[in-house]
């Protein structure tokens, strides 16, 4: 029998404060996890831009529990003005963004004082750990968007930016002391993808001093994953941290239902046989080299098989058509479709004409493609974060194939068609065992209750936290 205060304590109602970083990408699954807590009773506070309040008011499934509270971005010098999210800027301006966030600390501070709250959930605002333990009383939680890899590949090194920059390529890489794993690392050609670390990300923050203090500061951290798939990562971090370390499982929205009536896809997939269409998409952020973007059509077109791609026009250039290769049109024709704007992903992921999805590993996609749809899977990450997810599916969970690229980080249109045959192929002995490894995770990732008791035990783990 559980002691009475215990008891007490975990019927109670929490009341949580969610800040996620300006970035629909992080915002949005946030926003998936105050769903989960709102249905069981929890009270959460969002604090968001204005813009991202009305693109992402039908999301709030439980409008009585969750309150969308809007933050005014203030204005940088050298952002575009009513700049909110990452999605108004390039890549370039970012820093910038980061700069207007962190100058929202005294509104974030008076408003905290003023309710209270139990928790405050947070990414890449660092200083909440610091306002939460001046006003006392209030717990901090840091939300990890990425798989754990990641942050202990990337964050559990030397913090001096010069020992990084005096380090070879292979000591970059290389995994701190008793990194539990020999395969989800990064390669030594892939160095270059660390060097974001130690670049300013807000006004005199580098990425790594943000991200780091602030799993250093927070009272836990919470990994966006479950134990069967990233357990021993989870663990890894526990330690080194030396602070628990929650799991809230995958936290997937339910799948939209409904026919796929945008830019009349559902006629366009209909034409194809069942699990025939190869369907390609690089997230929001990506922009592709036009070289390589050159090479990616070429590719598809080289397996002879019909294909969907959702990509942003390349480097350079005004639009996708424009730097599609000369003849490529006529040649493809009805048989690959190309769009440069947002399209339902999970949509068409589950359509019963398409059968491979050739993904950027992005954390949300790659448990979209593990857990909620039977494609063949074709890794193509560009990023730290997205090239160790795609090592996790390919080398240990052996659930598809990554691209092979040179030692410059570029993979050729053969490399693509290769991977995409390899899974494709009704014979190739590696698409079989995919499929098979594919079909048992997504069983256990989908068995009844599975994701629920992940967040009853989150929910159980947050009032033991308040305990103590």
């Amino acid at each position: 029998m559980r002691p009475k205060k215990m008891a007490e304590s975990i019927d109670s109602k929490l009341q949580i404060v969610m800040f996620p970083w300006l970035a629909l990408g992080h915002i949005i699954p946030f926003l998936n996890l105050s769903n989960e807590l709102a249905k069981k009773g929890h009270k959460i506070s969002f604090l968001l831009p204005k813009n991202a309040e009305i693109k992402l008011q039908n999301l709030n499934l439980y409008p009585n529990l969750i309150t969308f509270h809007t933050l005014k971005i203030p204005h940088i010098h050298g952002l575009p003005y009513g700049a909110e999210t990452t999605a108004d800027v390039p890549t370039s301006l970012e820093s910038l963004l980061a700069t207007a966030m962190d100058e929202l600390s005294d509104e974030i501070k008076s408003f905290l004082q003023n309710l209270k709250p139990h928790f405050v959930f947070f990414d890449f605002a660092h200083w909440v750990t610091e306002i939460a333990l001046e006003i006392g009383g209030i717990k901090t939680l840091c939300y990890k968007l990425a798989s754990p890899a990641t942050s202990a590949i990337s964050l559990i090194r030397s913090p001096e930016k010069s020992v990084f920059m005096a380090s070879t390529a292979a000591e970059k890489v290389r995994p701190p002391p008793g990194y539990p794993s020999n395969t989800v690392v990064l390669h030594e050609h892939e160095a270059k993808l660390l060097e974001f670390l130690f670049q300013e990300y807000g006004k005199g923050v580098t990425i790594y001093e943000r991200l780091s203090k602030g799993m250093t500061l927070c009272d836990a951290i919470a990994l966006k994953t479950c134990r069967e798939i990233e357990g021993t990562f989870g663990d890894y971090l526990a330690t080194q941290f030396k602070k628990p370390v929650l799991y809230t499982g995958p936290v997937l929205p339910d799948p939209e239902k409904g026919p796929l009536e945008e830019h009349g896809l559902s006629n366009w997939l209909e034409k194809f046989e069942p699990g025939s269409v190869v369907f390609c998409a690089f997230g929001s952020q990506l922009i592709l080299e036009k070289k390589q973007f050159q090479e990616l059509v070429l590719g598809l077109e080289l397996t002879g098989l019909p294909f969907l791609l959702v990509v942003k026009p390349p480097e350079g250039t005004k639009s996708v058509e424009e730097a599609l290769p000369e003849g490529f049109k006529e040649r493809v024709q009805e048989k690959g479709l190309i769009l440069d704007c947002w399209v339902p992903q999970l949509k068409i992921l589950t359509h019963k004409s398409v059968g491979c999805f050739v993904s950027h590993c992005g954390y949300g996609s790659m448990w979209e493609s593990l857990a909620l749809c039977d494609c063949q899977l074709v890794l193509l990450p560009s990023a730290n974060d997205q090239t160790l997810s795609s090592r996790l599916m390919e080398q240990d969970l052996k659930v598809g194939v990554e691209v092979k690229k040179d030692e410059n980080g570029w993979f050729s249109k053969e490399s693509l068609c290769k991977a995409v045959k390899c899974v494709m192929d009704k014979d190739s002995q590696v698409g079989c065992l995919v499929k098979e490894n594919h079909r048992k995770w997504k069983e256990v990732l989908s068995s009844p209750g599975f994701m629920s008791n992940y967040i009853d035990s989150f929910i159980q783990n947050l009032h033991e936290l308040l305990v103590k």
